[in-house]
């Protein structure tokens, strides 16, 4: 949102949850939603990025979804290669905006792709406690 690049790299310390997205998806804003309220309690204890993955939006709709919702972590449209290097990674289901991906990125950089289906903040927090081992 800001225009600077960033780098999943640039959190290794911390839980990072990776939600791949696209704008005109409801069940996505619900998750999104269900991030804001555990944002609210955790903070910045826990890196969040949205990444929009749907090749038919671009950045201002990303910024007009952020705006209207009032979200404020990491968002930002995927290129191209990053979406392909995430399906390498998780499989197709990454980029399936209405199953509501998540990925979680642990401490160390190790990475799992949570169950499909909107997560709650306490299922979230849960996930992150579990771990990626």
């Amino acid at each position: 949102m800001t225009g600077k690049e960033f780098r999943i790299g640039d959190f290794r310390g911390k839980p990072v949850l990776l939600e791949s997205f696209a704008v005109w998806c409801p069940t996505c804003l619900q998750q999104q939603k269900n991030i804001q309220k555990l944002k609210l309690t955790e903070g910045d204890a826990i890196v969040h990025i949205s990444l929009d993955t749907d090749p038919n939006e671009d950045e201002s709709k990303v910024r007009e979804h952020v705006k209207a919702n009032g979200f404020d972590w990491y968002f930002a449209v995927s290129p191209v290669a990053l979406t392909r290097d995430l399906i390498s990674e998780f499989g197709l289901t990454i980029v399936s905006a209405p199953s509501s991906p998540v990925a979680l990125v642990c401490a160390d950089q190790s990475a799992r792709l949570l169950r499909s289906g909107i997560k709650s903040p306490d299922d979230l927090l849960s996930e992150i406690k579990k771990g990626c081992n």
